[in-house]
């Protein structure tokens, strides 16, 4: 099962775990952000409250942790994804550190591995699943010949308690707040209700549209007011390649009223790659409490806004 979705990140992978791939009971979970998280402790913390996510789910999913790389730099996030997946007892396999590295020996050309520097070819990608399948062939060489596989020792072990987080762990319990689950007041704003997207792959191209169980905004004036109570906050909304998008206002209250914050949320994007669910951080460790999140659109636009959700923890 691919619950992938491209260009976002560990923030908002950890508000939609549960329902996008722990629905699904999986026995296996390979992570990687590595590439659309950036090597920042704030990362870090939404990465952990990935793993800790997956580690507790009572279907007691093995995890791997897989790190890809930018080919034209070498950069990517797995310091930190890593020690975070060491505190846990969790492997990972780096592409950095592997197929990067006997690029840069000249084994492989760039051009050979990605089109555009990030993206792996065909080649590429069997590359990078040969290092995933070596990696989980020496595990199983290694246990069998042990033979340590004891009846209710993995129960027992999975059973013991989760270490204390590295981070300050906000995200463990992230959620998304979309329109199937939100319901807010609104003026212009309507909920674009489409249901859960499968996520199936077809000749290589994922089916279905992300931008779904938002809510969309078309003229200026249109409005959209939630009550969330949260330390955190992001939003995320659509930036598109078209050109003359709405752009939207975002302003934060307290209960009592007053105005906290005013952010301005502009829905073109200036990469040509594809429309992106771009996503804000709005908050991060303030008081939680109850506040007011209001959106409105303050620029017209060929394009309408699209807000896809909050993730508030």
């Amino acid at each position: 099962m691919n619950a992938g979705i491209g260009g976002t990140d560990s923030l908002f992978g950890a508000a939609r775990l549960e329902r996008d791939l722990l629905r699904e009971q999986p026995d296996f979970v390979i992570v990687d952000f590595s590439v659309n998280d950036k090597a920042k402790e704030c990362f870090q913390e939404t990465f952990e409250g990935v793993l800790r996510k997956l580690l507790s789910w009572p279907s007691e999913p093995a995890v791997l942790v897989l790190n890809n790389v930018y080919y034209d730099t070498g950069e990517n996030a797995q310091d930190l994804h890593n020690q975070a997946a060491a505190r846990y007892g969790i492997s990972w396999v780096s592409i950095r550190d592997t197929v990067y590295e006997r690029m840069l020996e000249g084994k492989y050309r760039r051009e050979d591995l990605t089109p555009d520097g990030l993206h792996p070819s065909d080649f590429g990608h069997r590359l990078v699943a040969d290092e995933v399948i070596r990696y989980l062939e020496k595990v199983k060489e290694e246990a069998l010949s042990r033979q340590d596989f004891p009846e209710g020792e993995r129960e027992r072990e999975r059973a013991a308690k989760l270490p204390e987080p590295m981070t300050r762990n906000a995200y463990e319990q992230a959620v998304c707040l979309d329109c199937l689950n939100s319901f807010p007041e609104a003026s212009g704003f309507v909920a674009d209700a489409r249901g859960h997207l499968d996520f199936l792959v077809k000749e290589g191209k994922a089916q279905g549209d992300f931008f779904r169980n938002g809510w969309i905004g078309k003229e200026r004036g249109d409005w959209i007011a939630f009550a969330i109570t949260s330390s955190c906050l992001a939003i995320q909304y659509r930036k598109s390649v078209k050109g003359d998008a709405c752009i939207a206002r975002l302003t934060i209250e307290g209960i009592d009223g007053n105005e906290e914050i005013s952010v301005i949320l502009d829905g073109n994007f200036e990469e040509s790659w594809g429309d992106c669910l771009y996503m804000e951080r709005i908050l991060e460790h303030k008081e939680r409490r109850l506040r007011r999140v209001r959106v409105e659109v303050i620029k017209k636009g060929k394009v309408p806004f699209y807000l896809l959700s909050f993730i508030a923890a």
